[in-house]
């Protein structure tokens, strides 16, 4: 039986019948970008919507609750959020991130250490010596993605958040490749909990946002304060846009995490791929981590094709149903070659470090029937191995 407060209600009904005025069932959109005041230093709760907006809040209410968290800033961007978040480390700081990271996030946090904002030390986070070593030079924060953009690593949320605590830092946990439906950073200890909401929050590849919600009240004030002097808050048409495809989130995340787990096996069983990196085969290394820290095994997953670049071009061009693109999360089916698409701003001596290689493919599943999926893979995979054939 379902319980109040179950996250799957919250995200069904969370503002649903809530309007006071007309008793609209779904929450009306405010595209005003400013409200009257009642009287002279009397607002009725909102004054302009940079600051604050109905529709924006109502979605950053959705998310904190999904999250189990204090509060919840939205944002205008994925990275905006990441930004955010960055600023609640002083200058000369030291922030810990994951080495193989989104390729987004790497340049936005060597930019920020190029320009003296603080410094960056890029480790391999299941490496638990590298870690001890990042954390002995006392950091401020810690950023952790898991699973990470591309690769599909997983790292032990709980016992790096301990461990950052005792060090007095905090800990910063991009969820967008699992979302809340699957995993939910802020029980495992972390303190900040960043989204793109673009991705599977808001689920139809319509709309660019992000999120970040915070553990505490005071943290959540603090970023809230920063978006406003920033700006960076999101427009109340696309929050309106976000809390309609939360709506969906768990039975979307259901069906595509079903399509993805057919799709790993499938490839795993083929000789034109060398490895598939998706933490729910029992071969991943990092199953049983993955298995007991998330709720699922999500709907992201990459591999590597024997062969390089000329089999990727061979694999791409003869798709009929994915469609070579960034981004992820949407209810279609997407392929991406991270090495010249969504890593490519790592530069090639990153990536080779990070096991980001040529032949590296990342695929977002998404509703299409199981059937005509791995029809389609097998169709890229024929033209690989004719290509492989010829040459």
């Amino acid at each position: 039986m379902t319980k109040p407060g179950d996250p799957r209600t919250i995200a069904a009904a969370n503002g649903i019948a809530s309007d006071d005025t007309f008793g609209a069932v779904t929450p009306p959109i405010y595209l005003s970008s400013t409200f009257a005041f009642s009287g002279f230093e009397k607002h009725r709760g909102y004054e302009y919507s940079r600051t604050a907006n109905p529709g924006r809040d109502l979605l950053a209410d959705t998310l904190s609750k999904l999250e189990g968290g204090a509060g919840a800033v939205v944002t205008s961007s994925g990275m905006a959020a990441v930004d955010l978040v960055l600023s609640v480390v002083s200058k000369d700081s030291l922030i810990v991130a994951p080495y193989d990271c989104y390729g987004g996030t790497y340049r936005l946090l060597c930019a920020r250490r190029d320009r003296g904002h603080f410094d960056v030390a890029f480790v391999d986070q299941s490496d638990p010596d590298a870690l001890a070593s990042a954390l002995a030079r006392n950091p401020s924060l810690v950023l952790i993605e898991t699973p990470s953009n591309p690769l599909m690593r997983v790292v032990d949320i709980r016992a790096i958040a301990g461990q950052t605590r005792a060090v007095g830092a905090k800990v910063a946990v991009d969820n967008t490749f699992l979302s809340p439906a699957l995993q939910r950073p802020i029980g495992l200890g972390a303190d900040f909990v960043i989204h793109s909401t673009t991705k599977y929050l808001n689920g139809h590849s319509d709309v660019v946002g992000g999120a970040a919600v915070c553990a505490t009240d005071d943290d959540a004030e603090r970023l809230r304060a920063w978006a406003n002097i920033t700006g960076v808050t999101g427009s109340p048409f696309d929050a309106y846009l976000t809390l309609r495809g939360v709506r969906t989130l768990f039975p979307r995340i259901e069906r595509q995490q079903a399509n993805a787990a057919a799709i790993a096996s499938f490839l795993e069983n083929n000789d034109a791929v060398s490895a598939v990196h998706y933490p729910g085969l029992p071969s991943h290394p990092s199953h049983a981590l993955a298995r007991d820290q998330q709720d699922g095994f999500g709907a992201m997953l990459s591999f590597d094709l024997a062969g390089g670049v000329e089999a990727v071009r061979a694999f791409v061009e003869a798709f009929e149903i994915f469609t070579l693109a960034e981004s992820l999360g949407g209810v279609e089916s997407l392929v991406a070659h991270p090495a010249t698409m969504t890593h490519a701003g790592m530069g090639a001596e990153a990536r080779l470090a990070a096991g980001i290689g040529d032949g590296l493919l990342r695929l977002s599943v998404g509703l299409e029937a199981e059937a005509d999926l791995l029809a389609d893979l097998e169709q890229g995979l024929a033209a690989v191995r004719r290509a492989t054939q010829t040459a």
